[in-house]
């Protein structure tokens, strides 16, 4: 599903956000990524999204190597994708079904095909009744939930998710922790970004530990989903 080979990322500033990352992520799974500010984690998520390219290093999702995607076909490997961010970019002047419904338009979705797959994303989110309303009208909470029925609107098969609680309270980090686990019990491969520990010892999925720009540990917590029914016993791995 996602692999990463020996990639390394530099800005053009002269920072080293990756050094030589390798690692993979199956199909269906749930996967933490923790680490400080600035340990490489959102940098790791903005590759797989393309929204920058690795200075050496393979990066691959779905099979297509990410890293040498023609301008052109970066839409087409996005649809494929959702992302959800700490500050949701909502589109302010839009309502709800508005900002969810955009994301389908955008890829040229027939209105019919909108106007069914939107309901849809708001009932699973819980924000059916809120539809009319614009960003500024809703809690945080509601917010981000708002912001993963967009993320969700086209059907991705992975879910990347930076900071995803970072503006939360303890209880709506919990619904939102919640809804994307059951997003990913239906078989999407969800990655959330995260330095939140409590969440991350509560939940008890892969967890892909960063410090200045490496992965120094990934351990399997407990039981996890494994996409065909079946769970398994986590391990740790620590890494050299």
């Amino acid at each position: 599903m996602i692999s990463l080979r020996g990639v390394s990322l530099v800005y053009p500033n002269g920072t080293h956000a990756l050094d030589n990352i390798t690692v993979d992520i199956a199909k269906s799974s749930f996967v933490f990524l923790v680490g400080r500010s600035g340990a490489g984690k959102s940098s790791l998520l903005r590759l797989l999204y393309h929204e920058e390219a690795p200075t050496r290093g393979e990066v691959l999702v779905e099979n297509v190597r990410v890293d040498k995607l023609k301008r052109s076909r970066v839409p087409y490997l996005r649809r494929e994708l959702g992302v959800i961010f700490q500050d949701y970019k909502l589109l302010a002047d839009k309502t709800v079904w508005e900002n969810v419904a955009f994301a389908m338009q955008v890829t040229g979705a027939h209105t019919r095909d909108v106007n069914r797959q939107v309901p849809r994303m708001l009932d699973l989110v819980g924000l059916s009744h809120k539809h009319r309303m614009f960003p500024s009208e809703l809690s945080g909470g509601e917010q981000q939930r708002t912001a993963i029925a967009r993320a969700l609107v086209n059907n991705p098969k992975v879910l990347l998710c930076d900071e995803p609680t970072g503006n939360l309270d303890p209880a709506n980090t919990g619904e939102i922790m919640e809804l994307l686990l059951r997003i990913n019990l239906k078989g999407t491969t969800v990655l959330v970004a995260t330095h939140n520990a409590s969440i991350v010892d509560r939940l008890r999925r892969r967890v892909i530990r960063m410090e200045n720009g490496k992965i120094v540990s990934d351990e399997d917590r407990g039981y996890y989903f494994l996409g065909d029914g079946t769970h398994g016993l986590g391990q740790t791995h620590l890494l050299p």
